[in-house]
């Protein structure tokens, strides 16, 4: 999930989570008013009472006569009923026979009704709401006045006042989710960028930078990417520099051990095939003799055999005298002419090849000799496709691919510990090149391009000094 989607996220449940509490105070603070307006309006209503008691008083003129009772029927009057709050109910205990009398104020003045499940909720949290009694006065000790509020009268306050808030606070909070929204996704902009940069690097482009921002994280991240990137780029040209020189010399040692084996090994094996034919020849009339001299002869062969195939695969000679082109053939002959080897391989070959340098020749033609030998070994295949080609691209990208049909599985390939992919892979990386493994018709695929451009002479000074 995008960043700016997880902050507007949290900013959103903040919001939900402050609006619950406003939620939660404004009927805590409903049931209050209400209680509060329920004593208010006993209050007011004692009040008019005494008022009246005494007016009573003051007609008959006398405090001596111990039948006043107050009059129960004439204080329910308009102006009374100015006196309760909406949704609170007033009753009037008085000392005569007559029942209690009650006077309501309208409960529509409190608001609309609240949907059941918000009236079932508030019930629950705060239960009924209490009852207020009030004496109206010490001459008459049996009028009492009861103050209540409806049931509902809570309910319809607490609603109307959290619909009148929350319709405020959520407008609000929309806004200010989409402002912060704004804002972050401006301040967070310059993070793609800067992705898209490390996504550079991961290709492999060290020449790309970022831009410079004006906050400044940002900034200290761009200039921090740059550094790496040219920290990279140099440690890839040293490390490519190392790596061709490394073939060098790894060329120069299988020269050195071609030419050891050929003139020590070879001499050595001819002697002892010249030997063991004398043996034989003198040892007529000892046959047991005489076959010892012949098995000595045949694995001297095998021997001579081994080393000639050895001789080939170490010598590149043949590259300076032939040239890519024809050490190319002379490889696909010599496989083709194995009778060990069930495989055809076929050659194609397409640009001037002879007019690749020699280091990136040696290579080619080891990453070659290289696939080749894997699709026959490790596989079961019938045809190995060999496809070499130059392309006028750029300066010139020299692309090889192997292809076979043996079913291998490319993802075992990719990650095989052997030596030989790793070999590929660091001849290919050594000159900038591009390397893929993939799945074939019925095999595996080997793709490998390698540019002309810009071959590296020699190593920087540090390199050398190391």
């Amino acid at each position: 999930m995008p960043l700016i989607v997880r902050l507007i996220l949290r900013l959103t449940c903040v919001v939900v989570f402050c609006l619950s509490i406003t939620a939660a105070w404004v009927m805590v603070d409903a049931h209050r008013t209400i209680d509060f307006e329920t004593n208010a309006s006993a209050e007011r209503v004692v009040h008019g009472l005494e008022n009246l008691f005494w007016r009573e008083i003051l007609w008959r003129r006398t405090l001596r006569d111990d039948r006043l009772l107050l009059p129960p029927t004439e204080w329910e009057t308009l102006d009374t009923l100015k006196l309760i709050a909406p949704g609170v109910c007033i009753t009037l205990y008085s000392g005569n026979a007559e029942e209690p009398h009650t006077l309501c104020s309208q409960i529509e003045g409190v608001g609309a009704p609240a949907p059941p499940w918000f009236s079932t909720a508030f019930n629950r949290l705060f239960g009924p709401q209490a009852s207020v009694a009030l004496r109206v006065s010490s001459r008459e000790r049996h009028a009492i006045v009861t103050a209540r509020a409806e049931p509902s009268a809570a309910v319809r306050q607490a609603w109307r006042q959290i619909t009148v808030v929350l319709t405020v606070a959520v407008s609000m909070a929309i806004g200010i989710c989409l402002l912060a929204a704004f804002v972050i996704f401006h301040a967070l902009a310059p993070t793609g960028r800067i992705v898209d940069g490390l996504r550079h690097l991961e290709s492999g482009n060290y020449r790309h930078r970022i831009a410079a921002y004006g906050e400044r994280e940002f900034g200290l991240i761009a200039r921090a990417v740059n550094d790496l990137a040219e920290r990279l780029a140099q440690t890839t040209t040293e490390r490519m520099a190392l790596t061709k020189r490394l073939f060098e010399v790894q060329e120069e040692e299988r020269r050195a051990l071609a030419r050891d084996l050929h003139d020590e090994f070879g001499q050595c094996l001819t002697a002892t095939v010249a030997f063991a034919a004398a043996i034989e020849t003198g040892a007529e009339e000892r046959q047991d003799l005489a076959e010892d001299a012949r098995a000595i002869a045949r694995t001297a062969k095998r021997m001579m055999a081994t080393l000639r195939q050895a001789l080939a695969r170490l010598r590149s000679q043949d590259l300076e005298e032939l040239g890519l082109e024809g050490s190319l053939v002379q490889l696909v002959s010599v496989w083709n002419a194995q009778s060990a080897s069930k495989a055809v391989v076929h050659l194609d070959l397409m640009g001037d090849l002879d007019s690749v340098p020699q280091a990136i020749s040696t290579s080619v033609y080891r990453i070659a000799q290289e696939c080749v030998t894997n699709a026959i070994r490790h596989g079961d295949p019938r045809e190995v496709y060999l496809r070499i080609e130059r392309l006028p691209s750029n300066d010139g990208v020299v692309a090889m691919t192997v292809e076979d049909d043996g079913g291998g599985d490319p993802s075992r390939v990719c990650n095989s510990t052997g030596h030989g992919i790793l070999g590929v892979r660091e001849r290919v990386a050594a000159f900038g090149g591009k390397l893929s493994i993939g799945r074939a018709a019925n095999g595996v695929k080997i793709a490998a391009q390698i540019p002309l451009r810009g071959l590296i002479a020699s190593v920087t000074p540090e390199v050398a000094a190391a």
